[in-house]
């Protein structure tokens, strides 16, 4: 008989193993939680599966215990702090961490963390990716700040306003940063063609640009730089109407030999744009014309025939589509992953059909404002027998035909489906939803605003649920105490103005809900503000980690509930 140290293995052979088991899975997360209490060798092993972090203020205390359980972070996201990022980077320098990816993007300040990422980059040197988006103002000063104390960085962006510089800045600037492969310089008042130029000529391996709403850019400016680096693969702007594309952006395109991911969201293009791409014989994977104008079914259609390879599609808002067109267009789809197709007001359920008649490969439709329902599924269903297995998500929301009958066709044809967006679909009741939640693995469940929905008829076990929308409804005690019993492994409640609903529905709730980590309770007026029922449930479910209080509470004024406010999860409206 084998001995406890024969059968003992190393934490690295674990390691391995587990990391082929997650990879196998959907969803690979919500399995670390379970192997980890499997044993004290089970825990370190897993503590060094997690790569990245979000750090809030509510994690803040915890940071030292983090940073000494999750030794093998490569990804640190501190978007989430509303106080100091510079002491916050300070401390974290302090610790043998191998950051690879950083995120300093806030709402909240007016300019980077300067001193911090100073501090950061002396003890930190592993950086490659730095994320400064949605920050007010970063002067030059800033700019060869992130140049000088970050050589290695491989991704940056700095979506945000700079101060003005002249060509000389922008060349020493980018010579400084010689493995750039993607850049976001999107929506600054300051990056002109000679920025742009500087940036494609000096940077090697860039790949990726992205620079929407860049105003002081310029068709023929664009056309320079993209001839200087015609390796580009992804290729993100907007083109106004005010730059009169000509043929000379025509031919810098089609010169863009490993182009395969075209972003042209908001732009005003032509017809003969697409023509030009379709003629070279573009190898696109993504093409995104979101909100796009100038061009027509005529356009798109010749250049999708030269595109076989085309997995991500985004037509939002081409009015221009009909039911028989999107049939025609998905003869060339045959490799599709994902589509948009929202705001396309004359589709009906006749371009779903065809959509997952013709893509096998299609896992996620997005067909939000449109005229599905509108003429029943009955042809479909009585003249077709197949599933199509692929498809995990549709974002559904907002079609006011959209009825029980096509919820439970979709439950037939869609047995892998793990997301379902319907909010603001006003004609769907218990009927159809109950059908999807038996017969499909909704993961994600959006309902908000259906007000004809309660989930009362739900008696059944939804394992596989983890996020459920249902703000703005009829929800009560009774649909809780469905919910409490169905849907143990729920992480995110949203119950936003659901002013039916009383604390002892909540309760249930949390009570049996063993894996909840969020629950919105904003605008329940009938929540009792007793710090004795919320303290009791706060503690009783360790998972916790944000409750939105109701617009009644006011938990500041009273010292008694201290306590709970120290937890760290309950947030004040």
């Amino acid at each position: 008989m084998a001995t406890r140290e024969e059968l003992y293995l190393p934490d690295d052979c674990w390691e391995s193993i587990l990391k082929i088991f997650l990879n196998d899975c959907d969803n690979n997360r919500c399995f670390l939680p379970s192997l980890s209490v499997v044993s004290k060798q089970f825990l370190s092993v897993t503590d060094s599966c997690k790569l990245s972090l979000t750090i809030s203020d509510q994690t803040l205390p915890l940071l030292p215990r983090l940073f000494q359980r999750f030794t093998k972070l490569t990804s640190l996201d501190l978007t989430g702090i509303t106080g100091d990022q510079d002491a916050l980077l300070t401390q974290i320098s302090c610790f043998p961490l191998q950051v690879k990816s950083l995120s300093v993007s806030s709402n909240d300040q007016w300019t980077i963390p300067a001193n911090g990422l100073r501090i950061f980059s002396q003890k930190i040197t592993t950086l490659t990716s730095l994320v400064c988006s949605n920050i007010f103002l970063i002067s030059k000063s800033d700019l060869y700040l992130v140049a000088d104390s970050f050589p290695l960085l491989e991704e940056l962006e700095l979506a945000i306003k700079v101060d003005s510089y002249d060509d000389s800045e922008m060349c020493g600037i980018t010579l400084a940063l010689p493995k750039l492969r993607k850049v976001n310089l999107s929506g600054s008042y300051h990056i002109y063609d000679s920025s742009l130029l500087h940036l494609c000529k000096n940077c090697e391996f860039l790949e990726e640009v992205v620079m929407f709403d860049c105003k002081n850019l310029t068709a023929i400016g664009i056309a320079s730089a993209i001839r200087e680096r015609p390796n580009l693969r992804s290729f993100y702007f907007t083109l106004s109407e005010a730059m009169n594309i000509g043929m000379e952006m025509n031919d810098s395109l089609r010169s863009m030999k490993r182009l395969s991911c075209l972003d042209l969201s908001f732009s005003c293009i032509s017809d003969q744009l697409l023509l030009s791409l379709g003629n070279k014989g573009v190898y696109l994977r993504r093409l995104v014309l979101r909100h796009c104008t100038g061009y027509s079914y005529t356009g798109i259609l010749y250049l999708l025939s030269m595109s076989c390879f085309l997995q991500h599609l985004d037509l939002e808002n081409a009015t221009f589509l009909s039911d028989c067109r999107v049939a025609k267009l998905c003869k060339y789809l045959f490799s599709l992953v994902s589509i948009n197709l929202s705001h396309c007001m004359q589709l009906t359920e006749s371009t779903l059909f065809a959509l997952v008649k013709n893509c096998p490969f299609l896992g996620e439709i997005r067909m939000e404002y449109t005229d599905i329902g509108k003429f029943g599924v009955e042809k479909f269903s009585s003249s077709t027998d197949f599933t199509h297995m692929e498809m995990k998500s549709l974002h559904l929301a907002n079609n006011s035909f959209l009825n029980d009958e096509t919820l439970k066709w979709f439950a037939s044809i869609f047995p892998n489906l793990q997301l379902l967006d319907v909010n603001k679909c006003h004609c769907i009741s218990d009927e159809g939803i109950v059908e999807v939640l038996r017969s499909c693995k909704i993961v994600h469940l959006n309902l908000s605003s259906c007000e004809n929905v309660n989930l009362h008829a739900m008696n059944f076990q939804v394992p596989m649920l983890e996020v459920l929308n249902l703000s703005y409804t009829r929800t009560d005690d009774k649909t809780l105490d469905a919910i409490s019993k169905s849907c143990s492994r729920l992480l995110h409640l949203d119950l936003e103005e659901c002013i039916n609903v009383s604390d002892m529905g909540v309760k249930q709730v949390i009570e049996n809900c063993t894996r909840l980590k969020e629950i919105n309770l904003r605008y329940c007026g009938n929540m009792a503000a007793d710090v004795d029922i919320w303290l009791a449930m706060v503690l009783s479910r360790p998972s916790l980690r944000k409750i939105k209080a109701p617009s009644h509470f006011y938990p500041q004024i009273y010292t008694k509930w201290k306590p709970l406010l120290d937890h760290g999860c309950f947030l004040c409206p």
